[in-house]
């Protein structure tokens, strides 16, 4: 099967985002092996909880190109996510742009790419048939 263009795009922005975190977590994990933590339990649930984000965006994305609904239902709460934490960035002061821009401007297109995406396959009849 072939994915559609908007589905492909979609798919690259979740696996970018999922690969975004995997380094994040890998940061942690020397930052936890200097002994840069106050508390090791906690962050190592952290870090766990960030690989199972980067698993679910990776799933989404692998989801999103085999054209299953569940995974763009996932992958738009976890974007609507995105942009809700970046917007609650701005209340911070000082405001902390970077992270606001790395993780909104993905989130924000993420979700555009998903929704475009799945109203162009219902549109033109392009969506798979859910294999049960």
């Amino acid at each position: 099967m072939h994915a559609p263009g908007l589905a492909r795009a979609a798919a690259a922005v979740l696996a970018l985002e999922g690969a975004a975190l995997v380094v994040i977590a890998l940061i942690e994990t020397f930052g936890l092996g200097a002994g840069g933590a106050a508390s090791t339990t906690t962050a190592v649930a952290l870090i766990v909880l960030t690989l199972i984000g980067a698993g679910a965006l990776i799933a989404f994305a692998v989801g999103t190109l085999r054209g299953r609904s569940w995974a763009r239902s996932g992958a738009v709460v976890l974007q609507v996510l995105a942009v809700v934490l970046a917007l609650a960035a701005l209340t911070l002061q000082p405001v902390p742009w970077l992270f606001v821009i790395a993780v909104g401007a993905p989130g924000i297109l993420g979700f555009v790419l998903l929704l475009s995406s799945a109203r162009r396959e219902a549109s033109t009849g392009d969506a798979p048939a859910d294999e049960s």
